[in-house]
């Protein structure tokens, strides 16, 4: 008989079937009642135990944290708090957890601090809030992917080493084969990467966008989702070294186009987590409120989660300029009190987390999408408005999170794009190949990105990023 799962099991009808269960002990009851889950379901399953007809040597290893398999029947439950449970009939220990060991671990079963759960990051996934997380996660990632395919979009696999930089940052880990105690120089005493893996610099990708758009303009619409990395030495809670992105680009589409695309498929991924993940979702909903009893009142999540989900999939986001929300930031009374850490002085302020909260959480008190930003602030291949001074870019802001979507509509013109390249220092023999879609065929064509984990932090109501991947890499921290 293959053995079924909780989640499964919990949804049967109490008809005195026999069920086998395999999963971890969670808890032990008076040497009766086992709290046992498999990683299926929040939800635990009661198995009760007949302690006089069990072998005292089994009774003594079923311990909290323990791998064991239950045979029993289900019947209806007489306590409170679940409609089923098993009586076992057998119990067969699978992997033994000794209490003393235990008792070091956050396996034990009293409340421990996020920051304790990171440092056994290998084992938090046993724990409710992060196997909820979790569940969370997988199940927003399905949803990226139903939703393009759905839509007609073909998924593309773009490099993850590099010899571009899309962003134009610099800050990338670099990749390279050499003895790093005995790096070959060239004539000039500069690194000769001539002689290295690839023949030249390469590095850890930080966008799959300029590989993503050579694609579009042959496949019409792609999207990329993968591993980015970023060497900012940014110890917050909302930046990772190593994260995953969404990427869509698309031909023939403009900004206000993207801008549709992007709110649309937000909706989606976060309506599909309210249908199929109502559990976990009430469960991290609870957390929430209990954490926030400890807060400042000003600091409480103004909504439950699931009701701060819905009001985003029910609403459509507001859509405002860059000029317009400088005029608002720069009238705000934060600002006029320089209670901002960055005051807004004049029009070509790069606009902080603290500005784009105070537009979505005060100001407009619903999610927000800002446009056409002035080119100096923004990348080199957003397409240059009539101006001369803004690019169609846009931001989708959410609240607690602040960005979450960057995208714009791309600059198709060969002449305009080597101008703009020129400007900032970028050769274009290292381009030649993404210039080479503005000679061929160009188009009007527009794409985002959208940073997952702070998609997945938004959909759990999480505070700090590392907590919403399974193993964070972080400045100074690489472990497991």
């Amino acid at each position: 008989m293959t053995h079924t799962k909780i989640v499964e099991v919990l949804s049967l009808d109490p008809v005195l079937q026999e069920v086998h269960i395999k999963g971890w002990v969670k808890a032990f009851r008076s040497n009766r009642f086992i709290a046992l889950n498999d990683g299926s379901t929040i939800n635990n399953i009661q198995c009760v135990v007949d302690f006089e007809n069990t072998d005292e040597a089994i009774l003594n290893e079923i311990t909290v944290g323990a791998a064991i398999a239950v045979k029993g029947i289900l019947k209806e439950s007489q306590g409170q708090g679940q409609n089923v449970e098993i009586e076992v009939q057998s119990v067969e220990i699978l992997g033994k957890a000794d209490p003393e060991e235990v008792k070091k671990t956050i396996l034990s079963p009293k409340r421990h601090s996020l920051e304790k759960l990171r440092e056994q990051a290998h084992l938090r996934v046993r724990t409710n809030t992060f196997s909820a997380i979790m569940r969370v996660r997988s199940k927003l990632s399905f949803a990226v992917h139903q939703y393009f395919q759905e839509n007609g979009f073909n998924y593309v696999n773009t490099p993850i080493i590099t010899g571009s930089d899309a962003e134009g940052a610099g800050e990338m880990f670099k990749v390279t084969n050499f003895d790093l105690k005995n790096i070959p120089l060239d004539e000039n005493g500069k690194i000769d990467y001539k002689k290295d893996f690839f023949g030249k610099e390469t590095n850890l990708t930080v966008s799959g966008q300029l590989e993503g758009e050579t694609y579009a303009l042959g496949l019409g619409q792609i999207y990329t989702f993968g591993p980015t990395f970023r060497a900012e030495n940014s110890n917050t809670s909302r930046h990772l070294a190593e994260f995953w992105m969404i990427e869509p680009e698309v031909a023939f589409c403009d900004l206000d186009g993207n801008m549709d695309l992007a709110e649309d498929f937000i909706k989606y991924v976060i309506n599909y987590v309210l249908e199929n993940c109502d559990d976990d979702l009430a469960f991290l909903e609870n957390r929430q409120a209990q954490e926030d009893k400890s807060k400042p009142e000003a600091e409480r999540a103004p909504m439950a989660l699931r009701e701060k989900l819905k009001f985003i999939t029910e609403n459509n986001f507001k859509r405002v300029s860059y000029t317009e929300a400088i005029d608002i930031l720069k009238n705000s009374k934060p600002n006029k009190k320089k209670k901002f850490n960055y005051v807004i002085e004049e029009w070509g302020a790069d606009l902080q987390s603290e500005h784009e909260r105070y537009l979505v959480e005060k100001h407009f008190q619903c999610p927000v999408i800002l446009f056409d930003y002035p080119a100096n602030i923004k990348a080199f291949y957003m397409r240059l408005n009539e101006d001369g001074k803004t690019v169609r870019a846009m931001d989708i802001l959410f609240p607690g999170i602040g960005e979450i979507v960057g995208g714009s509509q791309r600059e198709e013109r060969l002449e305009v794009l080597q101008e703009k390249m020129k400007a900032i220092g970028i050769d274009e023999k290292e381009l030649w190949w993404y210039l080479d879609t503005r000679r061929f065929g160009t188009c009007v064509h527009s794409g985002f990105g959208l940073g997952f984990e702070r998609l997945v932090l938004f959909a759990t109501g999480m505070t700090n990023i590392r907590d919403v991947i399974p193993y964070p890499r972080t400045p100074q921290n690489a472990e497991f």
